[in-house]
């Protein structure tokens, strides 16, 4: 259920509905809105007596919510989140200004990244990204630098203001790259690891998620619960494309998502058309697309080398293509009513 408050309500009137619902055995969440507060009520409500909360003080309505994705669905919260991802310019995403978060797919040392965090920060992004800990299917295949990754996104962050977005890949890791990055990221292959979500959900951070590869969209949101219920509401989705038979690119990427998002959810979404196609080429005009559709923000891999990347260099931009693209990207963005 969706206990819609009053515009003029009192903070005493929305206590005393989370005091009701709680002694209904079920579990508030207390969302506060420019123009309305909500309290969405989380568990099974099917037996319980929504009389009770409407003849409440402060009360406008009680709605059921149909998807089971109750906190993260449009009904709980109309309006459009906006979170707050860090770095010394207090970048958001999902406002007006579409995010631009750019790096490599790994940290392979420091004099490397440390160019690459300068040269996105001037081209226009607002976020930067690299992995620290990487999984790989190939067992023996670089796996990346681990805390020393770390202390170099830290040190790029220091000299740049970039918000530093991150992997983290188990439970064990969480409390480590929670101490170094702005923005934890869980990749796709840990879309349905549940008590990964848990965990990143009690950090408070940031939360960038990718879809897992073969998720549906409503797998998609019910993760993004997952994390919300913990208590972090700063959830950030990103579809970064999905298997299908098709070979001629590595991922397939589903921009239809991006309005199917926006209808069903509250939260924004990101693209990353770079692992959504595999192939550097193709990465600009699934950006302009993504701006079109209304993504709302674009994450993007980079490389001053792509040809001797440790990994994913195939689908890498080089320096000078990604500020290039930048400057094409600002006419798209105008054009829907955006920036970059």
């Amino acid at each position: 259920m969706i206990v819609v408050m009053q515009q003029e309500c009192k903070k005493e009137e929305v206590d005393h509905v989370v005091k009701l619902v709680r002694e209904m055995n079920l579990t508030d969440h207390v969302i506060v809105g420019t123009e309305r507060t909500v309290v969405a009520v989380i568990g099974d409500d099917r037996y319980k007596d929504r009389n009770a909360l409407e003849s409440c003080p402060g009360v406008d309505r009680v709605l059921q919510v149909l998807a089971p994705y109750k906190i993260a669905s449009k009904q709980a919260h109309p309006e459009p989140s906006v979170i707050p991802i860090g770095g010394k310019h207090g970048a958001t995403i999902g406002d007006k200004r579409i995010a631009l978060i750019a790096g490599p797919c790994s940290i392979e040392d420091r004099p490397k990244f440390l160019e690459v965090a300068h040269a996105v920060k001037e081209a226009g992004a607002t976020g930067l990204r690299g992995g620290a800990f990487k999984p790989r299917t190939d067992p023996y295949a670089f796996q990346g630098l681990g805390e020393q990754g770390l202390e170099i996104l830290a040190e790029a962050r220091e000299q740049t203001g970039l918000a530093i977005v991150t992997e983290v890949m188990s439970i064990t890791q969480v409390d480590l790259v929670s101490q170094y990055a702005d923005v934890l990221q869980i990749g796709t292959r840990n879309m349905h690891n549940f008590n990964l979500l848990i965990a990143v959900g009690q950090t408070g951070k940031p939360i960038l998620l990718k879809r897992g590869w073969s998720a549906t969209l409503e797998e998609f949101l019910l993760a993004a619960e997952y994390i919300i219920n913990a208590g972090n509401t700063n959830v950030i989705l990103c579809e970064r494309g999905i298997r299908t038979q098709e070979d001629y690119v590595r991922n397939t990427l589903p921009l239809a998502i991006i309005p199917a998002v926006k209808r069903e959810s509250h939260l924004p979404i990101v693209i990353d058309p770079s692992h959504g196609t595999g192939h550097a080429y193709m990465v600009p005009s699934m950006c302009k697309a993504a701006i079109a559709a209304g993504a709302d923000g674009l994450i993007i891999e980079t490389h001053q080398d792509p040809e001797h990347a440790l990994t994913d260099g195939a689908q890498s931009l080089t320096l000078e293509a990604f500020a290039h693209m930048v400057q094409e990207l600002k006419a798209v963005a105008a054009a829907v009513g955006r920036t970059i």
